[in-house]
């Protein structure tokens, strides 16, 4: 492999569960905190791309965890880009354990988004020059094909959306999605299963001062389900998603 940038990181009793395990949202911070390093090891850092008022924004993603890190444990964050377009660019993840063990992977599909006009543009070619690529796949789940939305939920749950909510790009961050996803699965699952798949897709922005609603339905497959988050009283879907739990 080539081309890639590696972050290593010794988890945090904040970023723990109740079980003494890293939290899949923490998992999802720590991949989020890697990609942005990387932009900074290239001279184009987050805020260096607000100022010129442009930046990044996720569109689809998938985690796959094989376990998650305990408390103290050290892993490394391995990234790199598999493909780029114009104006967008696949990453992959590989996440490792301090004996080179492979415990998770993540794939996320990255659009160059102009803040103020909202719509994507070029990426600059000094990005693509810097970061460059490598074909090699963390893994071969599609993100770039459709997830239905619920119609028939089993559970739903209502969120306002705060100031603390959203990001740089000034929408809610994708990780607060995931926040809203497992809000919503039941207790019997979240105390006996662990989050091993997350697959999902971020259809239209979602604000400050707005309501949405979580919905989610359970699976064919056994202890799996269905999610769809949307704007209160509207049929405005902000994001899908398909999450599988397998046994503690």
């Amino acid at each position: 492999m080539k081309n890639y940038f590696d972050k290593q990181f010794e988890l945090r009793y904040f970023e723990m569960n109740d079980f003494g395990v890293a939290s899949p949202t923490s998992m999802l911070m720590l991949l989020e905190e890697t990609a942005a390093e990387h932009c900074y090891s290239i001279n184009h850092g987050l805020y260096q791309l607000a100022d010129q008022n442009v930046g990044w924004v996720l569109i689809s993603g998938v985690m796959q965890m094989e376990r998650y890190p305990s408390y103290k444990e050290k892993i490394t964050i391995r990234t790199w880009l598999s493909e780029y377009s114009a104006v967008k660019g696949f990453r992959e993840n590989i996440i490792y354990d301090e004996q080179n063990n492979i415990i998770g992977r993540a794939k996320g599909l990255w659009i160059f988004f102009d803040i103020a006009r909202r719509r994507p543009i070029r990426i600059f070619k000094d990005i693509i020059d810097k970061w460059s690529f490598c074909e090699e796949k963390s893994t071969d789940v599609n993100i770039s094909e459709k997830i239905k939305a619920v119609e028939s939920p089993d559970y739903e749950l209502k969120f306002k959306v705060n100031r603390y909510d959203t990001d740089i790009i000034k929408h809610v961050n994708n990780i607060r999605y995931l926040n809203w996803v497992e809000e919503s699965i039941p207790e019997e699952i979240i105390d006996n299963y662990y989050l091993s798949d997350i697959n999902g897709r971020f259809i239209s922005e979602a604000h400050s001062g707005q309501t949405l609603v979580s919905l989610t339905q359970k699976s064919t497959i056994e202890n799996a389900f269905l999610h769809t988050i949307k704007v209160e009283g509207t049929d405005k879907v902000c994001a899908t998603a398909t999450t599988v739990w397998k046994k503690k």
